[in-house]
């Protein structure tokens, strides 16, 4: 019997520090073993963002001990480690540095290969790690963080770009809309949770490149019509956009994100018939937005289309998406772990020029 093959993954993009084991038994679909997770939000929380340096230094600070976390609950040890992946971009380049550096530096002490996986394939296949995995081929939405994309996905490695963001992402609507009603950081969750009380026919926002005819994606002009209609409300009633009515902030935050979920299920919709496929994965951290799932969930469902995503703990960056990407990109034969550990991160590199 072939030994199974023990994958650690470390994910270090940007605010959260990942570590996961992933188990690759022959052709069989990887299992994860175990993962931990630690976000940094609250320390970014007072500066209304991420700072990039404080992120580098809370990374190096946590790594190591998310490590023996993992090893303790998958009862492994440093020696049982067979690969060790690592997010080699996009992201911030001294985070992605941080992550970097100690998956190369186990590598070489372990004498055991590594290698490099990008950040989007990560969320691209974390649907696979799900109860309810999708089988190729599929239409992938990627909505996580300033990444907005609909891409073909044939197998692993094969993919091809449909459409995207050529502005703001949807991630970045919710945030920088969150940010002019004054919700704070994190902000997409922020409005979310504020438009489950609101009214989400109460404000008329546009949808851009709704009629465009082509799959791209564009949220910048949303986001200045949110700042627009937020300041005529104030100065109607004398007031700054913060001392609005809540009932008025959360009809806005709704209507804000009505007008983000719109667009994204209808080119969705429009993305599977152009490719025509029956199949659809969302991914990323919008994909854990309940209304976008529900609208998804029925609109899908009346054209007989199966939608998958990932776990909802799994939908922001983590480890286990690194190590299952690597897994079924070594088991795909798509890439050889590398026993060179000389290394170099990539804080911006496109998809579909993997």
């Amino acid at each position: 019997m072939v030994k199974p093959l023990q994958v650690l993954g470390i994910e270090s993009s940007c605010d959260e520090t990942g570590v996961a084991l992933v188990e690759v038994r022959g052709s069989e679909l990887p299992v994860l073993l175990a993962h931990a997770l630690y976000s940094q939000i609250e320390m970014h929380q007072a500066y209304g963002g991420v700072v990039p340096e404080l992120a580098s230094r809370d990374h190096i600070r946590r790594v190591l001990p998310l490590t023996e976390q993992v090893l303790v609950a998958s009862h492994l040890s440093l020696a049982d480690i067979d690969v060790v992946a690592f997010t080699r971009g996009p992201g911030l380049a001294g985070a992605l540095l941080v992550g970097a550096g100690v998956a190369c530096s186990l590598g070489a002490a372990l004498k055991k290969p590594v290698l490099g996986v990008h950040h989007l394939e990560g969320h691209l296949l974390s649907p696979f790690l799900s109860a309810d995995p999708p089988e190729f081929p599929f239409v992938a939405l990627l909505v996580s963080g300033g990444h907005t994309q609909l891409m073909r996905v044939d197998g692993v490695g094969r993919y091809r770009l449909l459409g995207e963001t050529i502005d703001d992402a949807a991630g970045e609507a919710f945030d920088k809309s969150a940010k002019l009603l004054g919700l704070g950081y994190p902000g997409g969750p922020a409005l979310s949770s504020l438009a489950e009380k609101g009214n989400a026919q109460a404000f008329k926002l546009p949808r851009p490149l709704l009629k465009s005819g082509n799959l791209d994606f564009s949220f910048a002009g949303l986001k200045t019509a949110v700042m627009v209609q937020a300041r005529k409300l104030a100065l109607a009633r004398g007031s700054t956009v913060e001392a609005l009515p809540a009932n008025v902030l959360a009809d806005l935050a709704a209507s804000t994100q009505a007008a983000i979920v719109e667009v994204l299920v209808k080119k969705s919709l429009a993305a599977l018939t152009q490719a025509n496929l029956n199949r659809l994965v969302v991914a990323g951290g919008v994909g854990a937005n309940r209304m976008l799932r529900e609208q998804l969930n029925s609109e899908c469902a009346v054209r007989e289309v199966r939608v998958h995503y990932p776990e909802l703990h799994l939908c922001t960056d983590n480890g286990a998406m690194i190590a299952m990407a690597a897994a079924m990109r070594l088991q795909s034969g798509q890439q050889t772990a590398s026993d060179v550990y000389a290394f170099d991160v990539k804080p911006r590199w496109p998809l579909d020029a993997l």
